[in-house]
């Protein structure tokens, strides 16, 4: 996979890729991540990127010159092709008015050739380049920040973990929260693990078993797998709906899970 960022702050990505799985899937041919300079876009002495709204309004929004060349030079498939999946490519702004950015749509971004990130600053972008130019707008929360920089990073990391060979033992991934594939305990019966199952994760322990009076689950230790996923399926169901009972919404339960939930609640 190739993933481009344009942004105004090329410098912000020294630190956050060059880390952990993403440098490692880098090394490792999986991703190429490329970040460029929107002021290298621009064509005036000051190498302007923003300007006044129009219609009045208080600060400044992304020209879509720089952004539009910026693109172009990269010779991406047209958009038409793009919307319709016969290019395995998507252009994105980073928004807060955008579509909130899940493990679903990280699962889905995971699948293309190529994605490139829009940086937004200020009070955003100019919208002809939501409208003419990009794919989709992604926001990774319900809040705002000064600019897409942290969310084009947090973006990049979730969809490269996920890329065949990013994770050392890829069936991890199957199991952390919000993933909604089937685990593996469902899929190929009973063992020591559990799928999310588009819920939370399960706790974890380690090494002591007792530290300083506070003790690992006896179940975790007692070598029963089937006794540990029940206990783990619950306990992510506990967590779930204690932390997150939003998720609960978009989960397939089966009886067994119908079965705990009445038992928790009651």
């Amino acid at each position: 996979m190739k993933a481009d960022i344009v942004t105004i702050f090329p410098d912000f990505f020294r630190g956050p890729l060059d880390y952990g799985i993403t440098r490692r899937a880098a090394e490792m041919g999986l991703v190429e991540i490329k970040v460029h300079d929107l002021r290298e876009f621009t064509h005036d002495r000051h190498r302007t990127v923003d300007d006044r709204p129009f219609g009045g309004g208080e600060g400044m929004v992304l020209k879509p010159e720089p952004i539009f060349e910026c693109l172009e030079r990269m010779q991406l498939a047209p958009r038409e092709q793009r919307s319709s999946g016969a290019a395995k490519e998507s252009v994105i702004v980073l928004s807060a008015q955008g579509e909130r950015f899940t493990q679903r749509v990280a699962s889905g971004l995971a699948e293309l050739e190529r994605i490139v990130l829009i940086c937004g600053r200020y009070e955003g972008v100019d919208e002809r380049v939501s409208d003419f130019l990009a794919d989709r707008e992604l926001s990774i929360g319900d809040y705002v920040l000064s600019g897409g920089e942290l969310g084009a990073a947090i973006i990049v990391e979730a969809v490269t973990r996920l890329l065949p060979g990013a994770v050392g033992n890829e069936a991890s991934t199957r199991q952390e929260s919000f993933t909604s594939d089937v685990g593996a305990s469902e899929a190929e019966g009973p063992d020591a693990t559990c799928g999310s199952g588009g819920l939370l994760d399960y706790p974890h322990y380690t090494r002591p078993a007792d530290f300083r009076g506070m003790t690992v689950p006896e179940v975790l230790l007692n070598g029963n797998h089937q006794e540990i996923r029940r206990w783990r399926r619950e306990q992510a169901l506990k967590k779930t709906l204690k932390n997150r009972p939003d998720l609960m919404d978009g989960v397939e339960f089966s009886r067994e899970d119908r079965k705990i939930l009445e038992r928790i609640k009651s």
